[in-house]
């Protein structure tokens, strides 16, 4: 199984290039499920504070009962308990519970599949850090936890290891070829394919977050992935496709093209012409 979206559905510069002009935010995510075809969603915002269990109760309201979102963990969780001066973690055990509390409507409608921990690049591997992720998936309990890495530090065969020990999937990544940066490492370390489309902006580290992903992928590039997509399907119970180059739209032209260059494509050719494609 396959699952495709985008990171994020609730931006203002879509309106026009994706969404209608007029459309309001509490109309946006039925409008990105019925007509542009998505079946999963990959929740951005819960990186910047903490979600709410409202929130998430008209989330799953909102969408029909094969849809799937995926939460990405809160910056408490995989950036800010990291003290870089001496390399000691905070105790942020009371932020799991408040985060794992919020997730309560998405479990109990069977629509989360699963978390995102996104470590950053000052994330080094160290005992520390190994042992702070077999931390984060107990505190996790029975959801998921997928790890993408943005250092290629741990580009090595011992972590793919760990990672599959422990259950913990691994996000495939591409983005811009920068010496710090993750290289695109098509593996699979759970019951679960994760691939995570960042975009190829070479300025990743010289621009502001909202042009960091100003990328728009060609069919070519895109071309290249498929088999590596179909082939983790195969090697999984479902294998996760996002597409977060949202800048004015981009995310969701290439998650339609991605659409179509897998075979997923049924009753939406309409909205491929409407988005130019």
């Amino acid at each position: 199984m396959i699952k495709l979206g985008t990171s994020g559905f609730s931006f203002k510069d879509w309106i026009g290039p994706v969404y209608p002009s007029g459309i309001k935010q509490p109309e946006m995510l039925k409008y990105y499920e019925k007509e542009l075809g998505f079946d999963t969603l990959e929740v951005n915002f819960t990186y910047y504070a903490l979600p709410s269990v409202r929130s998430f109760e008209g989330m799953a309201r909102k969408t029909s009962k094969n849809f799937e979102f995926v939460v990405k963990a809160n910056r408490n969780m995989t950036h800010d308990m990291i003290n870089r001066d001496n390399w000691t973690l905070e105790d942020n055990s009371e932020i799991f519970e408040k985060f794992n509390f919020s997730l309560t409507p998405l479990k109990e409608s069977g629509k989360l599949g699963c978390v995102l921990a996104q470590f950053p690049p000052f994330f080094y591997p160290r005992k520390e850090t190994v042992d702070y992720m077999l931390t984060f998936k107990e505190r996790m309990g029975d959801v998921p936890v997928v790890v993408e890495f943005r250092n290629k530090a741990w580009l090595k065969e011992n972590v793919f290891q760990f990672l599959k020990e422990n259950g913990l999937g691994y996000c495939v990544v591409d983005e811009p070829q920068l010496p710090r940066l993750m290289p695109y490492e098509a593996r699979v370390t759970s019951d679960l394919g994760y691939f995570r489309f960042h975009g190829r902006n070479r300025n990743w580290f010289n621009v502001p977050s909202s042009e960091r992903y100003n990328y728009l992928y060609t069919e070519d590039e895109l071309k290249k992935f498929v088999p590596d997509i179909k082939r983790l399907a195969e090697k999984t119970s479902k294998a996760y496709t996002f597409f977060n180059n949202c800048h004015a739209g981009k995310a969701a032209k290439n998650a339609e093209m991605m659409k179509r260059l897998l075979g997923l494509v049924t009753e939406y050719i309409g909205k491929q012409v409407e988005l130019g494609l």
